[in-house]
């Protein structure tokens, strides 16, 4: 029996950076790329490697576009630590696992590096793989903290929950990471939101601004932990943001929503240092009309649209810029 598991993009809403500031975001997920996993039992262990892993080029010139692609990494080390902290989990839960082995094989069409959550992406459908072989049930809250803790703890890449938390319970997510409530019980208050509370969004990218979220964050980091003011307020002021956002859409002013999300990014722009073509893409988007702000951590952007009219607008002004924008369908929760 071949386990197929797949799990999908994500775009934060309003509120990041703020998730990993014990702040309060909504992001949801969205089906027009995925990251799939194949699991079947097999003699040995195995992690198969895919496109992004390989070591084995044509020529020079075929190795640097390969790593301007792809990076460094692929995907292989994402499976290993899914499998290891799967692992510790069921361990540290007396939880006992049979002997059998199995191979493990995955593939991604999400664009790499430009803040879709693309790697979580694959931990998330390798952790339900893995989950279905051995037949552990795992709650939902708890996957995100593994998700977290396979990037964070095992590979070092600098990353909030924000990302895990709705690629687990898929669709539209409100998440407040309040400090007090997630040291007091491990996670925090997730509560899933109606998708058609939304308004028409876009999403648009551009893959030459490929790069690692953790770089992005790093120094943020550092000015949060010192206790930096613009920096802290920084973090309050998207949390209350999310809750003003989360208020409107419930009580469906979802017009509300794109002045918010500009303002999110506007005050991005005060703590953050931002490439200037990320700056250009936003103004770009901004200048037919339509709001926009990060998704994640720059390189895509996504904002609300008023009509047909101003969309196509949007999209023949940012494919001037070697921009590819697309309509998210948004992913109904499981």
């Amino acid at each position: 029996m071949i386990i197929r598991t797949r799990a999908y993009p994500r775009a934060g809403l309003v509120g990041n950076p703020s998730d990993g500031f014990f702040g309060k975001t909504i992001s949801f997920t969205f089906t027009n790329f995925a990251a799939e996993v194949e699991l079947y039992e097999s003699p040995e262990l195995e992690i198969l490697p895919n496109i992004k892993d390989r070591s084995v080029f044509q020529s020079i010139d075929e190795l640097v576009d390969d790593v301007r692609l792809h990076g460094y990494y692929g995907g292989i080390r994402l499976l290993k630590a899914t499998v290891k902290r799967f692992h510790d989990y069921c361990r540290q839960n007396d939880i006992a696992l049979h002997d059998r082995n199995f191979t493990i094989r995955y593939r991604s069409n999400i664009p790499h590096g430009v803040g879709l959550a693309g790697s979580s992406a694959i931990i998330t459908a390798g952790l339900r793989a893995i989950m279905q072989f051995y037949g552990v049930s795992i709650p939902k809250y708890t996957q995100a903290n593994l998700i977290l803790a396979a990037e964070r703890d095992e590979l070092h890449i600098a990353a909030g929950l924000q990302d895990r938390v709705v690629q687990v319970y898929e669709g539209l997510v409100y998440m407040d990471f309040n400090r007090e409530v997630f040291e007091k019980q491990g996670y925090g208050v997730y509560e899933p939101l109606d998708v058609k509370l939304l308004p028409r969004l876009y999403i648009a990218y551009r893959e030459d601004l490929s790069k690692v979220s953790g770089k992005v964050h790093s120094d943020i980091r550092q000015r949060f932990d010192r206790g930096e003011p613009a920096v802290v307020n920084a973090m309050r002021f998207w949390a209350a943001l999310t809750d003003k956002v989360k208020r409107a859409l419930l009580c469906g002013q979802a017009d509300k929503l794109g002045p918010l999300m500009d303002a999110n990014f506007n005050r991005r722009l005060k703590v953050y240092t931002i490439d200037e073509r990320n700056r250009e893409m936003v103004q770009a988007a901004r200048s037919v009309g339509a709001s926009a702000k990060f998704t994640g951590s720059g390189g895509a952007i996504v904002g609300t649209y008023a009509d047909e009219a101003m969309f196509n607008a949007l999209k023949k002004k940012l494919a001037a810029l070697n921009i590819t924008t697309i309509k998210p369908r948004i992913a109904e929760p499981k």
